[in-house]
């Protein structure tokens, strides 16, 4: 298991990947694993680099291998963040709606909780009933600022688009 440590807006990043990928995404203040040691693992630098492009708004999706640790119902959750469009939300009933589990709204929220690799898989782009932002790992301010980084960027590729198209 390699970890490094990234300086993005969001504030110091700690990614831990393992042998079938990435596996977790701490945010400022959250300790890093026991026996997990600093290298320069592969795939550690591709997603050092894509989360550069994201931040950059020059990236919407993310390219990597993931292998995130979790229960049966968690990596079913997990992984369908990453089909929620870039600059959009939707709402935990509706993630729940989506994976077969109408009734389970709380429960995917519950999941969603405990994602282990944020950002990556985009938990913040799920959003209460009302559509206020409701929970995030790192603090409601890091949710909005993901929320207004993503759709800033949506806006300016917007409006270079129409520049450019005239």
């Amino acid at each position: 298991m390699s970890i490094a440590k990234l300086d993005m807006p969001i504030g110091t990043l700690t990614l831990r990947a393992g042998a079938l990928g990435l596996q977790a995404m701490l945010f400022p203040g959250e300790a890093p694993p026991a026996g997990a040691v600093g290298g320069a693992h592969q795939l550690l630098a591709s997603a050092a680099r894509q989360l550069g492009e994201y931040f950059a708004g020059e990236r919407r999706t993310f390219e990597l291998p993931l292998d995130p640790v979790g229960t049966p119902f968690q990596r079913p959750c997990w992984l369908a963040l990453s089909s929620i469009p870039y600059g959009t939300t939707i709402s935990y009933g509706e993630q729940a709606r989506r994976l077969g589990h109408p009734r389970a709204a709380r429960a995917v929220g519950a999941a969603n909780a405990r994602t282990p690799i944020p950002i990556v898989l985009p938990c913040h782009r799920v959003v209460g009933a009302n559509g206020a932002s409701t929970g995030y790992r790192a603090g409601l301010d890091a949710k909005r600022l993901l929320l207004d980084h993503e759709a800033r960027a949506l806006k300016e590729s917007r409006l270079t688009r129409t520049v450019d198209d005239h």
